[in-house]
């Protein structure tokens, strides 16, 4: 029996990279599914990707800003109204911002990716945890990233907002564990997501696959990751074959962020 069977999963950014990639995994292990996001038209194209290929999946899709505190709330409430429980939260919507140096960043933007990197995850976590501290059950997966673990040059708002999940992360585990519930964090490293192409062609406009390209060739396997390869990940830490990891943030880069240089 699959280990999500007819578990209620709920997963914020949920309409394309590593949140679609994961509503993909969650729903092929039998989970049922929220699947929230700002973008409608995303949104529903996502969720007519998961059920192509899982058909008969339960999916139910929710339009929030989750910087927005009553959004959460209702999203949460939706979920509930739904499936009467959250086993699983992939607390995953972000966004990167633009590139610059610390003391020309635009703080208009700046404070944009605060609001959805933090304060969102934030939002997140206070409404769930009730929910699963009823229930003496719950995973939750918090979507860091290497800029959450180490410095990212030209991104400083994204690598505090990165910092401040890992160490909420560390704070949730600590204080609700004794309620049964594991809270954890994933560090993605540069994974073929459109939030990471966007960031290739900000780093060369000309040609953005010679960014790629460059950027593999410091990775250790020397190559870029696959969203689905994250999703797995994520699958297994909202399942209860996540039994004993508590607190942890897991670097999925390939071995990158271990490397002072190139390799």
């Amino acid at each position: 029996m699959s280990s999500l069977k007819d578990r209620s999963v709920v997963i914020t950014g949920a309409a394309m990279g590593l949140g679609l990639a994961t509503a993909k995994v969650c729903a092929e292990k039998g989970a049922n599914l929220t699947l929230v996001d700002f973008n409608e038209t995303a949104l529903e194209a996502a969720k007519e990707e998961v059920l192509k290929a899982t058909p008969g999946a339960r999916v139910l899709t929710i339009i929030a800003d989750v910087s927005k505190e009553e959004a959460v709330k209702n999203y949460v409430d939706a979920a509930l109204k739904e499936y009467s429980r959250i086993d699983g939260f992939y607390n995953n919507a972000g966004i990167e911002g633009r590139q610059a140096p610390v003391t020309e960043y635009d703080l208009a933007v700046f404070e944009k990716v605060i609001d959805i990197n933090l304060y969102g995850v934030y939002f997140g976590l206070r409404y769930i945890i009730p929910v699963m501290q009823k229930q003496q059950y719950g995973r939750i997966v918090n979507a860091a990233s290497v800029g959450g673990i180490r410095g990212v040059m030209n991104q400083m708002p994204y690598v505090a907002s990165k910092h401040a999940v890992s160490g909420m992360t560390k704070n949730a585990a600590l204080e609700y564990g004794r309620d049964g519930i594991l809270t954890n964090a994933i560090a993605p490293g540069a994974i073929l997501t459109p939030m990471v192409a966007e960031a290739f062609k900000q780093i060369n406009p000309a040609d953005p696959k010679a960014a790629e390209a460059d950027y593999a060739k410091a990775n250790p396997t020397k190559r870029l990751g696959l969203p689905e390869e994250v999703g797995k990940l994520v699958a297994f830490l909202l399942s209860d074959e996540c039994s004993y990891i508590n607190g942890q943030t897991i670097a999925i880069d390939g071995g990158q962020s271990n490397s002072y240089g190139n390799v």
